[in-house]
């Protein structure tokens, strides 16, 4: 049995960050589902969502805090997923998983925060930090269910959740500056292992255009 190309769909994507800030989608910047059908019941899909990221967290630093220690930036992501179809007459629920990729554009550090952290890692009562990054593009996968209701025989409405499990290398150098009323002290930063934490859930809303057949 030859492939069969999909219906087009547009969605606005919406990211809820483990220790960040909701995220939202930048209409209309969003196109998912795009794929083919392999078989009646398998398909292959793909897309891209762009992303107005509010505050992302970050892993593998010698402290942790639940406050975002990124951002704002604009995240591009873009999955490629296995999709398994269940069709029922009036409505259809798909299951998906696969892998993503995603690049932080325009990236910022939110030294606030993590001025806060270093305060409460090093137990001082004053921080300031002066902090460098090297950006690079993160990778990961995820898993989620999709369910679709036809409106009409040329468009449908499906609502999507998927989990997201990624990272991107993200190290810093620099320095932070702080101490108690005893006296300051500079400490030298050098976190190779620094990373970006694109985990989280993400809920999409969709159209789906079809041929009408």
């Amino acid at each position: 049995m030859g492939t069969q190309a999909q219906d087009v769909g547009l969605s606005f994507s919406y990211f809820i960050p483990r220790n960040g800030y909701f995220s939202t989608p930048i209409s209309p910047f969003s196109f998912r589902g795009v794929g083919v059908n392999l078989t009646r019941v398998i398909a292959l899909e793909t897309g891209f969502s762009l992303y107005r990221m509010s505050g992302m967290n970050m892993l593998g630093l010698p402290f942790e805090t639940k406050d975002p220690l990124l951002g704002p930036n604009f995240t591009l992501f873009v999955p490629a997923e296995l999709v398994l179809e269940f069709k029922g007459k009036q409505a259809e629920f798909d299951i998906k998983g696969g892998g993503f990729a995603f690049y932080g554009f325009d990236q910022k550090l939110n030294l606030g925060n993590f001025d806060r952290a270093i305060r409460t890692y090093e137990d001082w009562d004053v921080a300031n930090s002066n902090l460098n990054f090297d950006n690079n593009p993160g990778f990961g996968y995820h898993v989620g269910v999709e369910f679709t209701v036809p409106v009409t025989r040329q468009f449908s409405v499906a609502l999507e959740v998927n989990y997201l499990v990624g990272t991107a290398k993200f190290p810093l150098t620099g320095s932070y500056t702080g101490g108690t009323a005893n006296g300051l002290e500079t400490v030298s930063v050098e976190y190779k292992d620094g990373k970006v934490d694109f985990t989280g859930l993400e809920f999409s809303i969709g159209v789906i255009f079809g041929s009408g057949r």
